[in-house]
């Protein structure tokens, strides 16, 4: 299993003639007059599309976004590095002649996918708020000698992020790192520091997965951690900037998420080739940009993907009162004078009704007044904070909630 990365690796590097040569052949007949090319050209056109797409890109995707409206006003937004770790930079969206709004920090999952997936959170908190990121980098281009990334690191990098923003921005976060975004919160407000959010959103995140299991909280739990770090954990091949790191990586990850629904993602791609070969353009266009999105994986540093599936999945530490950060014991009690609200999703098959809301029922040194959780109806897991109901529905009160807060 250690040599399956490389294997892997060496496959992808041999066969990226073929897709190149796919790619330029197809920019080739692209140049072709429209009037000259039948049927049959746009049925080759669609073949040598699917084989230059036929592989995974680690590089993260841009993010895109040129402008915004705030108010009536359209105003321009540049991405600014304000601070960087090598695991993760502090990602500002600037927006020229903004007037003054509240500090967010958009905490992204380190979950497989680049932080870019929330680039439609992102448009809609800009709104209204001056929006940061956390921008994960991947493993695999992260030497060893940098050291270890665990559940505490992303605990630190939470905190030495806000600590950037000034005093009392708030904080919010998708799924995966609710737990990390509350430990950090409930060791900032122990210390009084002056950083510590103004109020802690948390979205779809696995606070307490003993209630309601889904089949992901069922399968952490069917075996003992050794036999993740036996079956899913390798080293970063020899080629990469990060070689010999050891990492949950990406292409085994898609390779689940995908086989989950595949009979879909083989009818997508069999869509695509024939709106190519009708020249249906615009519908061509919607699943390419999906698939570029999708496609775009990073690895997970080992040490954080084995502590979070066996502190957070299976021992459910926080929830206990278990959770330990740097030799202290994680205290929810000590979260106070900030507010806390909690999102979930009626259709969340990832993270079910519940297990967010258990947050509130940690932390019982937030004031009633300043609490708030909201059950959409009628999405699933990303329709939490992304899509129409996001938009129009969710946002709005995050928003209201924030402001009320600042």
């Amino acid at each position: 299993m250690a040599l399956l990365y490389q294997a892997y690796q060496n496959h992808m590097d041999l066969t990226e003639p073929w897709r190149q040569g796919a790619a330029a052949a197809m920019r080739y007949l692209n140049l072709i007059p429209s009037g000259l090319s039948g049927r049959a050209m746009r049925r080759l056109s669609a073949a040598l599309e699917l084989i230059s797409r036929s592989a995974l890109t680690y590089a993260r995707p841009a993010y895109g976004i040129d402008s915004v409206m705030v108010g009536n006003h359209e105003l321009g937004v540049t991405e600014e590095v304000t601070f960087k770790t090598p695991f993760g930079s502090l990602l500002h969206f600037k927006k020229d002649g903004a007037p003054d709004q509240p500090k967010v920090l958009l905490v992204a999952p380190m979950s497989g996918h680049f932080a870019t997936l929330l680039r439609g959170t992102v448009k809609t908190l800009l709104q209204d708020h001056d929006v940061y990121i956390t921008d994960w980098h991947n493993p695999r281009d992260i030497p060893p000698g940098h050291g270890r990334f665990g559940l505490e690191d992303y605990t630190d990098h939470l905190i030495s992020f806000l600590s950037q923003l000034g005093p009392r921005p708030h904080m919010v976060a998708i799924c995966q790192p609710s737990v990390s975004a509350l430990a950090a919160t409930a060791v900032m407000c122990e210390g009084n520091h002056p950083s510590r959010p103004a109020t802690l959103t948390l979205m779809a995140g696995p606070i307490d997965t003993r209630i309601q299991p889904t089949k992901v909280n069922e399968f952490a739990k069917s075996k003992p951690i050794d036999w993740f770090e036996d079956n899913l954990i390798h080293y970063v091949p020899f080629q990469c900037r990060g070689a010999f790191r050891k990492v949950y990586p990406g292409f085994v990850q898609l390779t689940a998420f995908v086989s989950m629904n595949l009979e879909r993602h083989v009818k997508q791609h069999l869509d695509l080739a024939d709106h190519i070969a009708k020249g249906e353009v615009e519908k061509a266009e919607t699943i390419k940009t999906f698939y570029d999105e999708y496609f775009a994986v990073m690895d997970l540093p080992a040490e954080f993907y084995i502590e979070t599936v066996r502190d957070v999945f299976q021992e459910h530490l926080l929830p206990q009162g278990r959770l330990m950060h740097r030799g202290r014991p994680v205290d929810p009690k000590a979260v106070r004078r900030i507010g806390l609200m909690t999102v979930e999703g009626e259709r969340d098959d990832i993270c079910s009704i519940g297990q967010t809301l258990a947050a509130q029922d940690i932390c019982t040194n937030v004031r009633a007044y300043r609490r708030v959780h909201h059950m959409q109806a009628g999405v699933g897991h990303y329709g939490v904070f992304s899509g129409k109901k996001w938009n129009n529905e969710i946002y709005p009160l995050l928003r209201d909630f924030v402001h009320v807060n600042s």
